[in-house]
C-alpha cells in the first residue's frame, strides 16, 4: 500500500502529465473533468492542485480553472541561480557532515542511474537523477537548506526534465555524478565542487537551449519520452 495520501497520489499523476507535456504550459486544468477521469472526488483533486501550485507547476486563478504554469526564461534562470547557490552550499557542507550511510546512499543512486541508463523510461531516469541531488542536500545536515532546495527543485522540474530529454546527454550526467559521488566518498573537495559547478553550468546551458527551440518542438520531444 502506498504511504502517500490520495491528494499526493493525484498530484504525482498530474505532475507526470505536466512533465511529459500531456498537460502543456498554459493548459487549463478542469477540476471536475480531471476528478472524473481519475475516479476521485473534487476535494482531493483540489488539494492535489494546491500541492502543484506550491511547487510552481500550476498557477491558481480566483474563480477560474488553474493553469499549468508557463514561466519565462528569466523566471527559470532566476530560480536556477538560487538553486545553484543552494546545491554548491550543500556540497560544501556534505563534505564535512556526510555519514557513511549518506555517502553510500549517494553512491548507490549514482550506481542505480548507471544500471538503468540504457533501459529506463526518461522520467524514471530523471527522478533518480533528482533523488541523487536531494541525497547530497540531505547529507548537508541542514533542514532549512533542504526545505528551500526542495521548493526550488520542484519549480524547475519541468524545465530540467525537458531540457535533459532533448539534449540526450546521459553519458555526461553519469560521468559528472560519478565524479561528484567519488569526491564526496573520498572527501576530495576540489573534485566534488569542481564537478558540481560544471554540472550546474551545463544545466543552465541546456535550459537556455530548451527555451530557444520553441514550445512545439519541446512538446513533441516530450510526447516521444
Amino acid at each position: 500500500m502506498s504511504s502517500l495520501t490520495l491528494p499526493q497520489q493525484i498530484a504525482d499523476r498530474l505532475r507526470r502529465a505536466i512533465l511529459t507535456g500531456a498537460l502543456p504550459p498554459g493548459a487549463s486544468i478542469k477540476e471536475r473533468d480531471q476528478a472524473a477521469e481519475m475516479g476521485v472526488s473534487r476535494t482531493p483533486m483540489r488539494e492535489a492542485i494546491r500541492i502543484l501550485a506550491q511547487e510552481g507547476l500550476v498557477t491558481l486563478r480566483p474563480a477560474r480553472s488553474p493553469l499549468v504554469a508557463h514561466p519565462s526564461l528569466k523566471e527559470v534562470t532566476d530560480d536556477l541561480a538560487v538553486l545553484r547557490v543552494l546545491e554548491m552550499l550543500a556540497c560544501e557542507r556534505a563534505l564535512e557532515t556526510a555519514t557513511p550511510e549518506q555517502v553510500a546512499q549517494v553512491t548507490g543512486l549514482h550506481e542505480r542511474m548507471v544500471e538503468i541508463s540504457d533501459t529506463a523510461d526518461p522520467l524514471d531516469f530523471f527522478e533518480t537523477d533528482m533523488a541523487f541531488h536531494r541525497a547530497i542536500v540531505s547529507a548537508a545536515d541542514n533542514p532549512a537548506l533542504a526545505e528551500t532546495h526542495s521548493a526550488y527543485l520542484a519549480r524547475l522540474w519541468r524545465s530540467r526534465f525537458l531540457s535533459a530529454r532533448m539534449r540526450s546527454d546521459r553519458a555526461r550526467v553519469l560521468r559528472q555524478h560519478g565524479d561528484i559521488a567519488r569526491g564526496l566518498a573520498t572527501r576530495n573537495r576540489d573534485l566534488m565542487l569542481g564537478e558540481a559547478a560544471h554540472h550546474l553550468e551545463r544545466l543552465e546551458d541546456n535550459i537556455r537551449h530548451f527555451f530557444e527551440t520553441g514550445e512545439e518542438e519541446r512538446t513533441q520531444a516530450a510526447a516521444r519520452a
